[in-house]
């Protein structure tokens, strides 16, 4: 068993709720169980302890006990840029705030106070573009400062952004966009084929603009087509931060489940921002000193994930080249301070089978925390992270994208067990099911979560009367989440994922078994 490094914020934040709910929440599972079962109490709690920025009324907390149709905060509005963005304690305008690393070029590094005044101008020259709240940008490109900076000044305008990697295709892409019905396209034109181009802007009769994030040519798409860098040149930064509704749409995210063509999910700019807050600082224990890399794609919900990481006064670290082999990832956490590593069991996987020992090949004496998810987590494979990258702990993590969290993750006052995921989240009452919905501990069941939760979306896009939304999560127990995961707890409340629970996932229109 290894136990991570002590936690002031949590610790700090079971000070806060102790004094809400009057009595101790020392004991093992007692914090979550408040969480959940004054649920009120608990996320207006969190929201006053994190420091967000908000204006309006938090007077009503949660509209009802649905899952489906319960809203949090309908009275609240916040800005998801300001909030990651903002001056922090400990984390001034001098800290670093991302650092973008390439294959084949030096790294670029932004402070906090120069990537707040780069998406400051770039919002200002979307605005002179004519992009407004309510509209919505599609991005293609790979996981670089410019796509951070491009969807965090969307994001700050209260644009809906839905990202993609380069690689993808156009038959893929257009399957996610397609659905979008996108005012702007914001693309890498280094990374993305002419013919993808064409065919992509040809088939989103919406758009209005293509916007280069790089100084590809400007060739003829039928549309206005410009380098960002170029409009943002003589951009002065804005100083308005409009505040918008709880749920204004942030990002628009795509899970293709096991029939049809892929799920648009609508996720809100609160919610995102108060479960990812949440799991950052307090299962995470991030904050400012940190640096995050976590390996991801703008693919995945993980690229999100680690945006949101900013709002913590961390250090992100991004990067877009190849992974060459089992030392890639480690070297990068080495060169760069990194404090949390994130990868997947695969590349966990590709150092044990290859005798990879990555203490041995780089400095990392700044690791305190590696997280890993995308898939099962194996036994064995926490026995080869203690061996071989050393006595910090491994902590599995499962969620989706479709609530752009998690459900299970790791908690930095408890032990790790082997194979397991230490806790469920704070906040989201989660538990196995049989199939007639009870309750099992100990056994294989359906993962649920029962009372609302703030990060689940929105609902989908090309879905006017939320059927679509309603068969997707709640046809088999009404106004319960049903996620499609098995799951087995234990009494201490650690998890072990069994895959999925229909058995068969939809990749691409490719149905592939777990």
């Amino acid at each position: 068993m290894t136990l991570a490094p002590a936690a002031p914020q949590l610790a700090s934040f079971r000070a806060r709720c102790e004094e809400v709910a009057g009595t101790a929440l020392d004991a093992p599972g007692a914090l979550h169980a408040f969480s959940v079962e004054r649920p009120e109490e608990f996320w207006r709690t969190l929201l006053d302890w994190s420091g967000v920025p908000w204006s309006g009324s938090a007077d009503v907390v949660l509209t009802g006990t649905d899952v489906e149709t319960a809203r949090f905060f309908p009275g609240l509005r916040l800005n998801y840029a300001e909030a990651l963005l903002r001056p922090l304690d400990g984390a001034g305008d001098d800290a670093p705030a991302l650092t973008a690393v390439h294959a084949d070029r030096p790294a670029d590094r932004w402070t906090r106070g120069e990537l707040r005044d780069a998406v400051a101008r770039t919002v200002t020259a979307l605005q002179r573009l004519g992009l407004a709240t309510g509209d919505r940008v599609v991005l293609i490109a790979g996981n670089t400062g410019e796509t951070a900076v491009a969807a965090l000044a969307v994001a700050a305008i209260g644009a809906a952004v839905s990202t993609a990697a380069p690689d993808m295709g156009a038959a893929s892409l257009l399957g996610r966009f397609g659905q979008v019905d996108p005012a702007v396209l914001v693309l890498d034109r280094r990374a993305v084929p002419d013919d993808v181009v064409a065919e992509v802007v040809a088939g989103l009769p919406t758009l209005r603009r293509v916007l280069l994030l790089d100084d590809g040519p400007l060739t003829d798409l039928g549309l206005p087509v410009d380098r960002l860098a170029d409009c943002t040149a003589d951009a002065g930064p804005t100083h308005d931060w409009p505040r918008h509704a709880f749920d204004t749409p942030l990002f628009v995210m795509f899970s293709s489940g096991t029939t049809g063509p892929p799920k648009a999910m609508v996720h809100g700019a609160g919610g995102t921002l108060l479960e990812h807050v949440k799991e950052h600082r307090l299962h995470v224990d991030l904050g400012p000193g940190d640096t995050l890399y976590f390996h991801t794609t703008t693919a995945w919900m993980m690229w999100n994930w680690q945006l949101s990481a900013l709002a913590t006064g961390a250090h992100v670290v991004v990067h877009d080249g190849p992974v060459a082999g089992p030392g890639t990832l480690w070297q990068l956490a080495a060169d760069h301070g990194v404090t949390v590593f994130g990868t997947s069991p695969a590349y966990l996987q590709l150092g044990q089978d290859a005798g990879h020992r990555p203490a041995e090949a780089a400095d990392l004496s700044r690791l305190r925390a590696v997280l890993s998810t995308g898939a099962v987590l194996h036994d064995w494979q926490f026995d080869w992270v203690a061996e071989a990258v050393g006595p910090v702990p491994l902590q599995s993590i499962s969620g989706g994208t479709d609530i752009i969290g998690c459900f299970v993750l790791g908690a930095p006052d408890l032990p790790v067990r082997r194979g397991r995921s230490q806790t469920r989240s704070l906040g989201l009452d989660v538990a196995a099911v049989d199939e007639d919905g009870r309750e099992v501990v100990g056994q294989v069941g359906e993962l649920v979560c029962r009372r609302p939760f703030p990060s689940r979306p929105v609902g989908f896009l090309r879905d006017p009367d939320g059927s679509r939304f309603h068969d997707a999560y709640f046809a088999d127990h009404s106004g319960t989440w049903t996620h499609g995961d098995l799951i087995e707890f234990d009494a201490d409340g650690s998890s072990r994922l069994h895959g999925r629970s229909d058995g068969v996932l939809n990749i691409d229109g490719l149905r592939i078994g777990p």
